[in-house]
């Protein structure tokens, strides 16, 4: 069966305290999209975030952003007496400076109304969320600089484990450890109430992870560091159209000889707790299982690096043999050598085609000159992407006319560009479409969720400002969403 999903991320639901949370406006969206016969929500990654923004770059791959913390779902549970007014912040947009600092004494409010049980000690209990914690409490402590800046002893607390690093601590790491039980409590209420509805969730995760997150503090023999636990080569890719100089991420690059010496224990701990969040994971950069790209610490540019190889089966061969039923989606996107593809579809998974790609002229006519293939998620566009309206306001007037045409021979011409795109991914023979909302909303560059290559404002600030426009143009694609699934 053909199925249809929406990108949105949770910062993006509507409410009255700044931000989108786990809480009941995170189950109306999910009645909201079982209803119009939406069977995924796809969403960002929900880790917490810090310089930007950016859910690409967090403090952890396993922690939760206590952002996404519901207030009302904490007084439901007894922890707060009372609620907040209104934040009061204008709609629309996150500021995430502000609502963080405005959510923060309810959250230590619900801390101590808070009495741990047996669930809440075996939580704690696990190596990952104390490493979390204290690795929390020391940013806090440190005003958020990087663990690279941080005195002795505490940047190095993860390989002695010095308990004088902790002593002061450990109210705030409480606090911390508190803050993640509760996000878990909060998303599998949300998980389990989705697959009530028959809707699967699909998380997204980067391949790397960043300098500055407790993986790389507390697990430094997984990369390539010198001894004073700085980055000998990091991440980024080539020099290529879109750049000269191409892209120098700044992630650490993985020491796949020490991953590969203790059975990838790594990946398949970072996967398995991802599948007990998500039904499907899509992973971002999927090319540098293949193959990956590692640029000297001390080149200013991406110039300077070369193309590795990555022992991508040997990974991917560990990860289904320890974790039954795991599906993974591939970020297979841009100019890719034929072995990652081939790697992909080893293992059947399917990829990605973005119709803001592959629709191209060719001579008086436009082409799709993308595959349509069944294994594979057709999008209108990304996370990434303008949004269609905006995209398609920059095309030229020929190619505009061109497009039209060619939706035209197809049957769709009527209604918004951004719904006759919506409607041309959903007669495609794929498995999944997948629409960012703001498609669906035929919204234009006000709504863009990110653009790469930039840090700060407006990226990842979207937010939807109420129901009522989401309401009026699910119902006008049901029909179109219900055909497909057939």
């Amino acid at each position: 069966m053909k199925d249809t999903g929406i990108l949105m991320a949770v910062s993006s639901l509507p409410g009255p305290y700044g931000a989108g949370d786990l809480g009941d406006e995170a189950i109306r969206w999910i009645d909201l999209l079982a209803g119009s016969g939406v069977g995924v929500w796809q969403l960002l990654p929900l880790g917490p975030t810090g310089y930007g923004n950016s859910p690409y770059q967090t403090y952890s791959a396993r922690a939760g952003d206590p952002l996404y913390l519901s207030l009302a779902a904490l007084h439901q549970a007894g922890l707060l007496e009372e609620l907040p007014a209104p934040f009061g912040l204008p709609a629309g947009r996150v500021d995430y400076e502000q609502v963080r600092a405005l959510r923060e004494p309810w959250l230590r409010r619900a801390y101590e109304a808070f009495r741990p049980d047996g669930a809440y000690a075996a939580f704690a209990a696990q190596g990952w969320v104390r490493d979390y914690a204290v690795f929390a409490a020391l940013k806090a402590k440190h005003h958020l600089a990087c663990w690279l800046d941080w005195p002795e002893p505490d940047r190095s607390w993860p390989q002695t484990r010095d308990p004088a690093v902790t002593a002061d601590l450990e109210a705030e790491i409480g606090y911390q450890t508190f803050l993640q039980y509760q996000f878990l409590l909060q998303w599998n209420r949300v998980r389990d109430y989705a697959h009530s509805r028959g809707l699967r969730l699909m998380g997204d995760i980067p391949f790397y992870v960043g300098i500055d997150s407790v993986e790389v503090w507390a697990g430094r023999e997984n990369f390539l560091l010198d001894d004073d636990g700085r980055p000998t080569f990091i991440a980024g890719v080539p020099p290529d159209y879109f750049s000269a100089t191409g892209q120098r991420w700044g992630n650490p690059i993985y020491d796949w000889d020490r991953l590969r010496a203790d059975g990838y224990r790594f990946w398949v701990e970072r996967i398995g707790y991802c599948q007990t969040l998500f039904d499907l994971i899509r992973i971002d950069h999927f090319r540098a299982f293949d193959t990956f790209w590692k640029i000297p610490a001390a080149c200013p540019t991406a110039m300077d690096g070369q193309w590795i190889e990555a022992p991508g089966y040997a990974v991917l061969d560990t990860l289904y043999e320890k974790l039954p039923g795991l599906q993974l989606v591939a970020e297979d996107l841009g100019d890719l050598r034929p072995q990652v593809l081939a790697l992909r579809d080893h293992y059947q998974l399917p990829g990605m085609k973005v119709l803001e790609f592959t629709l191209e002229p060719v001579g008086r006519y436009l082409r799709d000159l993308g595959e349509d293939r069944v294994r594979q998620i057709v999008y209108t566009g990304t996370h990434d992407n303008a949004t269609a309206a905006e995209w398609y306001a920059a095309c030229s007037p020929a190619y505009r006319r061109k497009l039209r045409k060619y939706l035209k021979v197809r049957g769709i011409q009527s209604g918004p560009m951004a719904h006759r795109l919506i409607r041309l991914g959903l007669s495609s023979q794929a498995e999944l479409c997948i629409v960012p909302l703001q498609d669906v909303l035929h919204l234009g560059k006000e709504a863009r969720m990110n653009t790469p290559g930039t840090v700060g404002a407006p990226n990842w600030e979207w937010r939807l400002a109420g129901w009522t426009e989401t309401e009026r143009n699910l119902a006008l694609l049901r029909p179109a969403i219900l055909a497909r699934r057939g």
